[in-house]
């Protein structure tokens, strides 16, 4: 079953798109099959992966949420063979109104993930910049999230109301919920300020600060006008090794989490030794 990852922020204009689609692509290129889910009513993460606006206007994201399409029948290959985008319009922003009567509004995402969940290894979700009922849907759905920041002056801000946010969902939704980590965005290894904003978040985070660190990269900035993601338009930039290290940290943490279950599972099984064999024979 694939593992959900959220990549959220109400923030606007922190990294979340960028990241979801050079993420998914650079697991897609770890030979992980992936699908990149579009929640942004700006389709931008479905344009930046390659696709036309035409193409898919009459079948997205949109459609699956209010019941018209399954989830299956709205999910379209890219240039990468691992990798698939589940696209949005601007049709989107009418979703959150049309289900705020719906029964089991913030289920919505959850059930139609469901439903395709066996065929992938990881699903990552790229958020609306609000913390709307879209953004609730993709919490709700998320084993995970992820959190871009800028390394800027007030990258802190809002911050806050997200984790608000992340502990009423838990409380109330979907218990299971956890950060991933937050990921530090748009930096510039020669600007002080960023250098110090940087220095901040990871004391006050520690190690649910991820080691990779996204640059400010002009490759990065312009591959999704040519619709592709940073391996694709430039595999030697910047950008593109920082995603690969991302992408390399998340695998490597996924791992140690099953490891970690793993011995759980056999400790709690009791040994030969712990049974009283004549007790049990009386």
């Amino acid at each position: 079953m694939a593992t959900i990852y959220a990549m959220a922020n109400q923030k606007g204009g922190v990294g979340k798109t960028t990241s979801s689609i050079n993420l998914g692509a650079s697991l897609a290129a770890a030979e992980k099959k992936t699908l990149v889910i579009d929640l942004d009513p700006q389709g931008n993460a479905s344009l930046g992966l390659g696709l036309e606006k035409e193409s898919f206007y009459s079948k997205n994201i949109y459609h699956a949420l209010i019941g018209e399409e399954e989830l299956s029948s709205v999910i379209y290959k890219t240039e990468l063979d691992l990798l698939d985008v589940c696209p949005s319009d601007n049709n989107l922003i009418g979703a959150e109104l049309e289900l705020v009567s719906a029964y089991a509004r913030e289920q919505k995402l959850k059930i139609a993930i469901e439903t395709i969940r066996d065929q992938y290894d990881y699903i990552i979700i790229d958020c609306p910049p609000s913390l709307g009922l879209l953004t609730v849907n993709a919490l709700n759905s998320a084993d995970r999230y992820i959190v871009p920041l800028q390394t800027e002056f007030f990258a802190m801000e809002g911050l806050s109301q997200l984790l608000n946010t992340v502990q009423l969902i838990k409380s109330s939704l979907n218990p299971s919920l956890e950060l991933e980590g937050i990921l530090l965005t748009m930096s510039d290894s020669r600007n002080n300020l960023s250098k110090q904003v940087a220095a901040e978040i990871r004391k006050y985070f520690g190690q649910d600060v991820f080691e990779a660190v996204i640059p400010r990269n002009i490759k990065l900035s312009e591959s999704p006008s040519f619709g592709k993601p940073i391996i694709l338009y430039d595999i030697n930039s910047k950008g593109s090794e920082a995603y690969l290290a991302l992408a390399k940290e998340i695998l490597f943490r996924e791992k140690d989490r099953r490891e970690s279950k793993k011995k759980n599972n056999l400790a709690s099984i009791p040994r030969f030794d712990e049974y009283d064999v004549n007790a049990k024979m009386k």
